[in-house]
Formats: C-alpha cells, sequence, structure tokens
C-alpha cells in the first residue's frame, strides 16, 4: 500500500498573487502547475497576457490596492495572498484591504525599503496581519555569502538552521567521474554525504544507484556543516582565502554588500558611477575606498588591481552591466566573479559566455515566498536549476503515512528523494531500513512534477492509498 492519500472533494487552495512582474510571474507559474487555484492582479496587460500565455491562472487587470478588484478576484475565498509588485506602497496597501475583506487568508509583502523593515512589528499587527516581509536584498546578501563560503560552489543552500548544507558544484574529469553512486561514498572513505542531484545540459536528475557522475556534471551533494570543507576538497573544490574584494554598484544593494564585507575584515574597494551617490557612500561606510567610474571600463579595473582581486561582484540594476563587468574582470585574472542578475531568461546563457557564479535576487525571493503557501510544515524551501527541481525542509506530522515505514517499502514518487533526518539533535543520513518518527524533520529533494505527490505525503491527512 502506499502512502498517498485520495484528494479531498474540495475546492484547491485559491490564491491571490498582486503583481505579475519576475517574482509573481515565477511563483503564479509554478503554482498553477500544483493544482491550486491562481489569480494574479497587475495593471500591465502585457505582463497578465506574458503570464497566460504560459499558465494556467486567472488574471485580473487592475490595482491590487483596490478593495473593488480584490474583491472580483474572490478575496473572501482566498486562503493566501502575496503582494509581490515592485511597489512597497501597493503591496502595503493590498495587504492592509486583504486584511480588511479577509481576515483569516494568509498574507505576504515584499518589501525593498530597509525602512520598512524597522517597522515589522506594526505590520503584523491587527492593522495589516502581515504573516511575513520578504526584502529581496537581504535575499541577495545570503546569495552571496553562500556563494563565497565555499570555494567552488556555484549554488549553497542551507537547512535546520545551518547544520545541514546543500552544495551544488561543478565535476571535471577526475577519478570520481563514471563511478557510480553506491561506490561513491566507498570511495571517498569516512565523509559523510549524499548525492542529491545531478544537472547533465539542461536537465536535472534525481539519482538512483544506476546512476554515475560524468565531466562537467553539476552535482548537488548534502552534507553536514563539520563535513562541508572535506567534501568540497574531495569534489575538486579549490581552497582560495577571500582578502581583496571589488564591488561593481553602489547602490543600496552595493551598500549593504560592502559593509558586510568591511565587518568580515576584507579590503574592499566599491565603483559607483554616479558622483553624488559616491559621496553618500564614502559618509556611510568606515574602511572601504569608494571610486568614481564605470564598472565596465578597462582603464577603471586595470588601474584598481582587478587581475589581483580574491573576488569582483557586480550588483548594478544593470544586467549588461553585470556581465560586461564580470566578464572583464575574470578576463583580468580575477579569482572569482559573482554576477547579479535581474532577468532570469538570461540565467540559461550565462555558462555559455563564461560566468558560473549569479544569482537573481528575484529568485530569491521566490523561493522564500514558496514555502508559505506549501501545505503541511514547510521550514524551507529552495528551487534548483529554475523551477525544475525543489530542495524542502518539512516536519513529518504525526499523521502522515510516512512514519513507521522502512524508507525502501515507501511507494516514494519517482523523481524524489530523501536526503537527511534531523531528530532532536541528531543528523541522519538515511539508509533503505530508517524509519521516520512523528516530529522528524526532513530534507528531501523532488522534481517539479513529483512535487504535488510528495506535498500530500507530509500534509497531515490521512487515507487509503
Amino acid at each position: 500500500m502506499g502512502f498517498f492519500t485520495k484528494k479531498a472533494a474540495t475546492e484547491p487552495m485559491r490564491i491571490i498573487i498582486v503583481g505579475a512582474g519576475e517574482v509573481g510571474y515565477h511563483i503564479a507559474r509554478r503554482l498553477s502547475q500544483e493544482d491550486k487555484q491562481v489569480v494574479v492582479i497587475d495593471v500591465r496587460a502585457d505582463a497578465l497576457r506574458r503570464l497566460t500565455d504560459i499558465a494556467d491562472v486567472q488574471t485580473i487587470q487592475g490595482s491590487g490596492s483596490s478593495p473593488r478588484v480584490l474583491d472580483e478576484a474572490g478575496i473572501h475565498d482566498a486562503s493566501i495572498v502575496l503582494a509581490v509588485t515592485d511597489s512597497d506602497e501597493i503591496n502595503l496597501i493590498a495587504c492592509f484591504f486583504a486584511n480588511l475583506l479577509s481576515p483569516k487568508a494568509l498574507k505576504l509583502a515584499r518589501l525593498r525599503n530597509e525602512e520598512y523593515t524597522l517597522y515589522r512589528d506594526a505590520f503584523s499587527s491587527e492593522l495589516l496581519n502581515i504573516s511575513t516581509i520578504i526584502n529581496p536584498e537581504v535575499e541577495v546578501i545570503k546569495s552571496i555569502e553562500h556563494m563565497i563560503a565555499v570555494p567552488g560552489a556555484l549554488e549553497f543552500m542551507e537547512f535546520a538552521a545551518g547544520r545541514v548544507k546543500m552544495v551544488g558544484m561543478r565535476v571535471g574529469q577526475g577519478p570520481l567521474t563514471g563511478v557510480r553512486l553506491p561506490q561513491l561514498r566507498s570511495r571517498m572513505g569516512e565523509l559523510r554525504f549524499i548525492i542529491a542531484a545531478l544537472v547533465r545540459g539542461e536537465r536535472v536528475i534525481i539519482p538512483t544507484g544506476k546512476d554515475s557522475i560524468q565531466p562537467d556534471d553539476l552535482v548537488y551533494f548534502v552534507c553536514q556543516e563539520q563535513d562541508l570543507a572535506a567534501v568540497s576538497r574531495a569534489f575538486g573544490a579549490a581552497q582560495r582565502t577571500v582578502k581583496d574584494v571589488l564591488v561593481i554598484g553602489g547602490g543600496s544593494t552595493g551598500l549593504r554588500l560592502t559593509a558586510r564585507f568591511e565587518d568580515k575584515g576584507y579590503h574592499v574597494k566599491l565603483v559607483e558611477k554616479d558622483p553624488a551617490r559616491c559621496e553618500v557612500l564614502a559618509e556611510r561606510l568606515n574602511r572601504a575606498i569608494v571610486l568614481h567610474g564605470d564598472g565596465t571600463d578597462q582603464e577603471l579595473l586595470a588601474e584598481e588591481n582587478a587581475s589581483g582581486m580574491d573576488l569582483v561582484v557586480s550588483v548594478t540594476g544593470d544586467e549588461e552591466t553585470n556581465i560586461l563587468s564580470s566578464l572583464l574582470a575574470k578576463s583580468m585574472g580575477a579569482g572569482k566573479t559573482i554576477t547579479r542578475i535581474n532577468k532570469t531568461a538570461y540565467l540559461p546563457l550565462l555558462r555559455a559566455i563564461g560566468i558560473e557564479h549569479s544569482f537573481s535576487p528575484r529568485l530569491s525571493a521566490v523561493n522564500s515566498i514558496l514555502r508559505y503557501v506549501r501545505r503541511g510544515k514547510i521550514l524551507s524551501s529552495v528551487s534548483i536549476k529554475g523551477d525544475q527541481a525543489e530542495a524542502l525542509e518539512a516536519v513529518v506530522q504525526e499523521s502522515s503515512q510516512l512514519v513507521g515505514i522502512p524508507l525502501k517499502d515507501l511507494d516514494f514518487p519517482s523523481g524524489a528523494l530523501i536526503l537527511c533526518i534531523l531528530r532532536g539533535d541528531e543528523v541522519l543520513l538515511p539508509g533503505g531500513e530508517t524509519r521516520l518518527q512523528p516530529q522528524d524533520r526532513v530534507i528531501l529533494i523532488a522534481l517539479r512534477t513529483a512535487m504535488p505527490k510528495v506535498e500530500q505525503a507530509l500534509s497531515a491527512t490521512t487515507g487509503a492509498a
């Protein structure tokens, strides 16, 4: 007997998304594939058309800050309201009226202005009743710090308050390639890790015992914090200490990032092309050297020793500037470059032109938001390769039919894998005989196509298979 339950004869969860920009677009596309009733509100007809071309969603042209439009979207029946426009003020007003019209609905707001974070408690009060505030710039800083933490890491994710790490690394030709995964761990001695996924070309593979690592695979592995350095070295990570850093772009993200680098004791130079902004940056920073110039100016990069930098981070608001400055710095010999990308359509093209380390603040915001719309006790959620797969941290509920059955006997969906179990203070890398217990925290990965069944298995419902 499998552990999957029959679908209840009720309407699917209704989710209202205010804003059809990059964040709203990706959330709506993902949720529309998971048997959820999605309504998207935006004033721009072209943004709504772009969405309806690829997703089965209802769209309403209008302002999400209008109670009439929210009513038309079915706010009274909504379980969740996601306010994710590019305007903090519209997002706040949308949540205000959503709270008046549907107090029980979960409300999440995307807020970019750092000043608003000082009033987080007020936003969660009865006035707005916002459950969660997502600040994309905070997500940006986290993404960059994660990529710096492990040399060679193209992607870095944390679970269980940092006790468990998931790292994506490119593997070249070497002693680990061609080895089937069951033999791989014996080759690596006492190191404790699990291969979570392989990205081969544009395809995500959730591995089985028949799979092996091939040259140029992007390999995702899971391990505990204390094993991270050793496992990374085994997969070929070159160790390089970060000391000298060049930040290109002095906007709010560049300022916050440079301040963080100062706190870490790095020697930082910050390039900004607006002279008035340079004066503000010089006043607000302590030790960083603020330079007036263009990050795509080869002479400037040469003068400021881009070739000797351990790290160059391009975080302007313009993708083309970020891409070009990263390519120039890399060609000059910089140790590592990290590139901010806003248009997610660019992400698949970056490796072809020589950019391995990139991040999208909007996709980071999507990851932060998605865990709140999952059923069951989902603690965190991270997308893999755009939206082809997802890694989750979740709590196993007592009524779940996952409990008490050896993992090898579970009718787990193809394309999903349990990677790690946290039981109290213990971290378990599971085997076939491992049995889940109520309140275990599990870290798992699943292809997008398998996610609805995984979500169903994690929810607190029981029934026949």
